[in-house]
């Protein structure tokens, strides 16, 4: 979203809008060519000098030391950020070339409401070494060279490396960034004073179609031909903008440039060796809201061990390195200045070599190239918040910023990082970094398809499988497929030291009854009759491809624990000449990763075995709801999806028994025997103590029922066709639902439609307490925990019966879904949202999502228990379901659906040998009334060198595991420490590779690892998503709502929807897709039609200028004015090209658990809005760092850490 205001719209979620679904943060493909590395959790409040806040915990992980005292950054125990003196001592073996990419260092807390980031992160490079800098910008692919700032050296032999390198910004002066909404830029068309909503509201008068004529750009740095006097300067925030209050803004004497006209005085003597290419040392304390690491001055750039690092992505100095934040600038022309490159920059341009520098756009106060610069910055104002300098992100490359004269970018919000208005000169052409030269998603991803295409064969250790944007076929040999368990590193650290050094998270995504593709068999169910499944005595694992057998085949060794154990005579088998039983691959549990025991009575509750499971429907009445439509929709639908019911066996009915009920204020019971003529209606009246007042006729068959539950169904909307009651209770309906299956004796789900906050007197009545001016303060957690307790113990109730809920939310207002959603989320159910629902233009979406939950494989009374081989253990988990010791996930529902994420800490060490064992067993009941045992089982390897693990690391699982972290962490700290918390462990993690593994180069590359590169651009998706940084039109409903719903996530989902999809539509052929954009306005042609995919949305974008054919062909209307905005689905047209579209769009529906709808966005109408919303790497309209910038910040926080 760019820095313009937007209008609002009406919020995306849950309405024709798109939602929300933060795409941008797309889990972090790492092109794995590096192993992935496992991970100990994020570091416990990721310190780095975090200022304590609240009370937020920090991942769980191991945290590092406090930050108070000086940290030896040694080799491997990068704790705090020092580094150590001279080259690492040789006794450890080098650790290969790290994959990485080339960093500036430099420091910026991210903090705080994420102002909108200008993007210029760092202390103004001297001349010289500017341009030396630009020209060098490239990626290259072997280790930078320590030439300097930003050159990397030619390719080399290197494993893969990518260095980008970019200018680095020598030696910039940190300072707070002009606040995007500067007001020194002149007005930009398209910005609006209207506190950015990204959702329905119509547009401000000032908000002009954004001008195409200038050139895209994404970060400006500008260039000057003389610095601006110091007074006037303002510079790049030094953080991610802390609160407002903070002191630390640079005072006001001297504020300091951007990309300072001059490098910091020390500049000009050459820098320190410590901080190649910056001035001195780290900046003063009071610029960031990270109190800075006190680390002890290095005399090296960051002693890395010498060469022989894992392939690495050097971005070189691509990042403006920073430095000494508090030196006013020196006078000395602009780093950026646009002349040739001195002639020290000897780097052999690559494809990028020059990219950064643009042609100087149209001067002056409208053509202005991009953000103000550093010249004419006002200065900061003491207390300020700082942010990112601003980015440029037109529609076409047009420099947006905020209208002269509002201070804070949205009037109504904290001063984001906006100084204050203030006279100045016209703004300097900039220069800016070349969003080419930095590690690209979508090339990743491309990368990443091209390399498989023969099936993934599970048998080998430690193996990464392809990413989730890959398609691929899976072969089980011994571990799970990667859609049953994804790692975030396929290398665990050997020891706890090493894995709280490198902080990366050791978890693994499950998804345990996950839907496979029709080319690969299910998992084989094994029956060992009445004896059940074979277990350790000991630790109680289940058989396995791990346990060894010994003593001819007697006995077996257990894996997981080493304890030996009999084996049962009628199991017992002779071994061959290797030690295996001969009958290895006639038995699914010895030879492959995944298959399900049939369970035997003593795995069922009571020692009994169960009943098949009931569906009771329980649908509100008020007046909201009849009016809306949505209660004959439902009733009408009904009739035919009871057919639909899920069954085990396609050819034989479903045993699952259907109730109905329906409410306001009371609730009315249906009878439904199939022996009467009409149904018969029971009202229950006292809700404060409910009970169901039949039970033969309450639950019943289908089939035996069908005329009465039909005539049942076609009663209901007459019958309350007129009412005008407008209260509800919800409550007592769960109990109602709770006590009906506890006197049938089963498990069941039970599908709630609401519509209301339940204002009526009943156990579990709400008040409204969306409150916006908590929204940034320390109070604002209170608003995502529950209201009332008798939801949590309503949730506990239903576990404990084995009732999963399911609810469909249809509100038009306020209706708490913080509170409504804790029995769905505590039951494994799902929360579904149509906010404002109109029966033309959400029936769709809704009977789409209403059939796939009914109809989908589910499991009933499930307990999953994940156990591990010696020297780590699972310690937290994340999901819907609810937990009563520390092992045991209890789900009342487990659907195909659910994915829970699991985080695992050392216990003792590993060793390289055994590697690492898990074994994630799920017991459950069918929807057949059947009980039964899956067990998936995953081995990875182990590592003693740093570079090992970076070098097999999962991106896309990392993000996965850091979304819900900080997304649980909102209900109990203030957002803005979630957030610097994922900054700082994102920045421990790159620090750690650029220490240890990374061959040594100036600090002014920025070295990322190459499974790793695209850590921080979805790591900023995940910061600038609604729920971590709200725009001024996004409820608190959608918050509550998109953090429950991100909670059980998968790995391909919570990509999608923090990364969009976008695809380019006019290349559309008939065979493949076409290779997807980058998501950024800059990226999107007036010429043409764009499909964007959240995963939650889908969006078609039609620019202004597309051929008359193209129209025709999609719309079958010619001109641009005549295409309706507001259709939902594209018109059926008899022409191939309409035809294939139409597929696609229902391809990419297939693969999502909720049906998305389309919305057309036509450029330059108010519903763009809502559609840049989701255009990750630009700004975003609540503040959120451009790509670019938010890299430039990273790349300082690294470097601070580094010093």
């Amino acid at each position: 979203m760019n820095v313009n205001q937007h209008t609002p719209m009406a919020s995306p979620y849950g309405q024709a809008q798109p939602g929300y679904a933060q795409p941008g943060y797309a889990p972090l493909d790492g092109g794995y060519p590096a192993p992935y590395a496992p991970y100990n959790g994020p570091a416990s409040a990721y310190q780095p000098g975090v200022p304590p806040q609240g009370q937020a915990r920090g991942p769980p992980t191991s945290a590092p030391p406090p930050v108070s005292a000086p940290q030896q950054y040694n080799q491997y125990s990068h704790s705090q950020g020092d580094m150590q003196n001279g080259p690492p001592p040789m006794t450890q073996a080098p650790p290969r070339p790290a994959v990485a990419q080339s960093y500036n260092q430099g420091h910026m807390n991210m903090t705080g409401p994420h102002p909108s980031y200008p993007q210029h992160y760092g202390p103004p490079p001297t001349m010289q070494q500017v341009t030396s800098q630009m020209t060098g910008m490239q990626i290259t692919s072997g280790p930078p060279t320590p030439a300097g700032p930003g050159y990397a050296p030619p390719h080399s032999s290197q494993p893969p490396i990518s260095t980008y390198s970019a200018p680095p910004q020598p030696s910039y002066t940190q300072a707070p960034p002009p606040a995007s909404s500067a007001p020194t830029q002149p007005p930009s068309p398209g910005v609006s004073a209207a506190s950015q909503q990204y959702y329905g509201v119509p547009p401000l008068p000032s908000q002009q179609p954004f001008d195409s004529s200038r050139p895209p750009t994404s970060q400006q740095q500008f260039t000057s031909s003389a610095p601006p006097p110091p007074s006037q300067q303002t510079f790049p925030p030094s953080s991610f903008s802390g609160p407002p209050t903070r002191p630390q803004a640079v005072p006001v004497s001297q504020p300091q440039p951007p990309f300072s006209a001059a490098p910091p005085s020390l500049s000009s003597a050459p820098p320190p060796v410590s901080q190649p290419g910056f001035a001195g040392g780290p900046p003063p304390i009071a610029q960031g809201s990270f109190p800075p690491q006190l680390t002890p001055p290095s005399s090296q750039p960051g002693s890395f061990p010498p060469p022989g690092p894992p392939p690495t992505s050097v971005a070189s100095g691509q990042y403006p390195p920073m430095s000494q934040p508090h030196q006013p600038p020196a006078a000395q022309p602009s780093p950026y200045y646009s002349g040739p490159p001195p002639p020290r920059a000897q780097m052999p341009p690559t494809s990028m070599g020059q990219s950064n520098h643009l042609p100087p756009g149209p001067q002056g106060p409208l053509g202005q190239q991009g953000p103000p610069g550093p010249l004419q910055q006002p200065p900061i104002q003491p207390g300020m918040q700082t942010g990112y300098p601003p980015q440029q992100n037109g529609a076409f490359g047009q420099a947006r910023s905020p209208q002269p004269g509002y201070a804070g970018p949205y009037p109504g919000q904290p001063n984001y990082g906006a100084p204050a208005p203030a006279p100045t000169a016209a703004p300097a052409p900039q220069k800016r970094l070349d969003p080419d030269a930095i590690p690209s998603p979508i090339q990743v991803i491309e990368d990443d398809k091209a390399k498989s295409n023969e099936p993934f064969t599970t048998g080998v250790r430690g193996q990464a499988p392809p990413l989730v944007t890959t398609n691929f076929q899976v072969k089980d040999q011994g571990n799970a497929s990667p859609r049953f368990i994804r790692c975030t590193a396929y290398n665990m650290p050997c020891t706890s030291d090493m894995a709280k050094q490198s902080q990366v998270p050791l978890a693994a995504v499950i998804k345990p009854l996950a839907t496979l593709p029709p080319d690969e068999a299910p998992p084989y169910v094994v029956d060992h009759g009445e004896t059940g499944p074979i277990r350790c005595n000991r630790c109680k694992a289940y058989m396995c491809p791990y346990m060894q057998f010994i003593e001819g085949g007697r006995r077996f060794q257990c894996g997981f624990c080493s304890c030996v154990t009999e084996v049962p005579p009628h199991y017992f088998q002779h071994l061959d000449h290797t030690g295996k039983r001969v009958d290895c691959y006639d038995r699914p549990e010895l030879s492959l990763g995944s298959y399900e025991y049939l369970a035997t009575v003593d795995y069922c509750k009571n020692n009994k075995l169960p009943q098949p499971p009931a569906f009771i429907f329980l649908i509100d009445v008020s007046y909201n709801a009849v009016k809306s439509g949505m209660v004959s929709i439902i009733c009408n639908e009904l009739k035919s999806l009871l057919d639909l019911l899920p069954r085990q066996n396609p050819e034989v009915d479903s045993v699952i028994r259907v109730g109905f009920v329906t409410y306001n204020k009371v609730l009315h019971f249906y009878n439904v025997k199939s022996t009467l003529a009409q149904p018969q209606m029971l009202v229950v009246s006292d809700v404060s103590d409910m009970f169901v007042p039949l039970l033969d006729g309450f639950l019943v068959n289908v089939n035996e029922s069908r005329q009465v539950i039909e005539s049942l169904l076609d009663q209901i909307p007459e019958m309350f066709a007129d009412t005008r009651e407008t209260e509800t209770v919800f409550g007592p309906v769960i109990q109602a639902g709770l006590e009906a299956l506890k006197a049938a004796d089963c498990a069941g789900k039970l599908f709630v439609f609401h519509t209301s906050l339940p204002i009526a007197e009943a156990p579990g009545k709400l008040k409204n307490r969306e409150d916006k001016k908590l929204i940034g303060t320390d109070k604002e957690k209170t608003l995502f925990q529950p209201q009332v307790g008798v939801y949590n113990n309503l949730a506990k109730e239903c576990v404990a019966q084995g009732c999963c809920v399911d609810l469909f939310l249809f509100p038009n207002q306020y209706v708490d879904v913080a509170t409504l959603g804790v029995v769905p989320v505590s039951t494994g159910g799902s929360v579904y949202k149509y906010t404002y629902f109109q029966a033309q233009t959400d029936q769709e979406r809704f009977l789409n999502d209403l059939r796939r939950d009914v109809q989908k494989q589910v499991g009933f009374d499930a307990v999953m228990r994940v156990r591990t081989s010696t020297g780590i253990r699972a310690t937290d988990f994340f999901g819907s379901f609810y937990m009563n010791n520390t092992t045991d996930v209890e789900l009342a529902g487990l659907d195909c659906d659910k994915a829970i994420t699991v985080e695992f800490k050392h216990d003792d060490k590993l060793s390289e040998e055994t590697g690492a064992l898990m074994q994630c067993a799920v017991l459950y009941t069918s929807c057949s009334g059947q009980r039964r045992l899956r067990v998936h089982n995953m081995a990875v390897n182990c590592c003693a060198q740093l570079a090992d693990l970076y070098r097999n690391c999962e991106t896309d699982t990392i993000i996965n595991y850091f979304a819900k972290y900080a997304f649980r962490g909102i209900a109990n700290n203030p957002t803005k420490a979630v957030r610097d918390t994922l900054v700082n462990q994102c920045a421990q993690i790159l620090a750690c590779y650029r220490k240890n593994c990374a061959s040594p180069s100036s600090a002014g590359q920025l070295i990322l690892p190459e499974c790793m590169k695209l850590l921080p651009v979805y790591l900023n998706c995940v910061m600038k998503s609604d729920v971590l940084l709200p725009g001024a039109d996004v409820s608190l409903d959608d918050r509550a709502y998109l953090k429950q719903l991100i909670g059980c996530m998968d790995v391909a989902e919570t990509h999608v929807f923090f990364y969009p999809r976008l695809l380019p539509v006019m290349k559309l052929e008939s065979g493949s897709l076409p290779v997807a954009v980058r998501d950024s306005e800059e990226r999107l042609s007036k010429g043409g039609v764009y499909l964007m995919e959240t995963g939650l949305h889908l969006f078609l974008w039609v620019g202004a200028s597309v051929q008359q054919e193209l129209l025709l062909n999609i719309f079958g209307t010619p001109s641009f004015s005549q295409i309706d905005p507001n259709m939902i689905s594209l018109p059926v047209l008899d022409n191939p090209f309409s035809q294939r579209l139409r597929e696609v769009v229902d391809s990419f529906r297939a693969q999502r658990s909720r049906y998305m709808k389309l919305m057309v966005v036509k450029q330059e109408d108010r519903a763009e809005l809502t559609f840049r919303h989701f255009l990750v790497e630009d700004k975003s309209a609540s503040g959120g760092a451009s790509y670019v910038d938010f890299l430039c910040h990273m790349h300082k926080e690294i470097r601070q850490l580094l010093s």
